[in-house]
């Protein structure tokens, strides 16, 4: 991994695949298996120096799929940014923004339905007010969905700010396939040398 003079260098880097386990390559290799088009990232090679811990943050990925099977990809994808967004997760946020504009958005600019709304700002009033939602953000979500979906829109919600949170305390640092997606503000913070936390995750 290449360090750059514009980001906060990561507290613990990345496991080298030199240093993995067999045991821990297969595991890599299941993954890139069970969920094609996925990598070992700068977070999951920083979450392999503890292989448990690789194992259950994994388990956004099946959430993250049953999220899909409730409100549909875009919906799912739009809330997972709404909640990296109001963690303040760089990483995560930009990994949204990427996949929102290969699918021909503009996360600046995103049109939105009443109800894909009310979900996005469930999604960030638990990120922001660490679970206290107010009545009227829940009351739309209550209405629209099984009490099934919601606990499973919630646990996707609390793995994924979990996921913030690894990236966030650790200083991960973001992949550079992601770098073309950063904001234009913060890609002029990074080729002027500012060292913006904004920049990094």
């Amino acid at each position: 991994m290449t360090h750059r003079p514009d980001v906060m260098p990561p507290r613990i880097d990345p496991l080298p695949e030199t240093a993995a386990s067999d045991a821990l390559k297969a595991a890599w290799a299941k993954h890139i298996d069970d969920y094609p088009g996925s990598r070992i990232t700068n977070m999951k090679a920083t979450l392999s120096h503890s292989p448990l811990a690789f194992d259950v943050y994994m388990q956004w990925y099946p959430l993250y799929h049953a999220v899909i099977g409730i409100v549909g990809e875009r919906s799912a994808y739009l809330f997972a940014h709404a909640i990296s967004e109001a963690s303040n997760c760089p990483l995560c946020t930009t990994f949204f923004r990427k996949i929102i504009i290969q699918n021909g958005e503009r996360p600046e600019d995103l049109r939105l339905t009443d109800a894909e709304q009310h979900l996005l700002n469930f999604g960030a009033a638990i990120a922001q007010n660490r679970g206290d939602v107010p009545d009227e953000v829940y009351a739309p979500i209550g209405h629209r969905f099984s009490a099934g979906d919601v606990v499973t829109l919630v646990a996707f919600a609390g793995q994924m700010i979990a996921t913030n949170l690894i990236n966030n305390v650790l200083h991960v640092t973001i992949d550079d396939y992601l770098y073309p997606y950063l904001p234009l503000t913060q890609s002029a913070d990074r080729t002027t040398g500012s060292p913006d936390r904004t920049t990094h995750a």
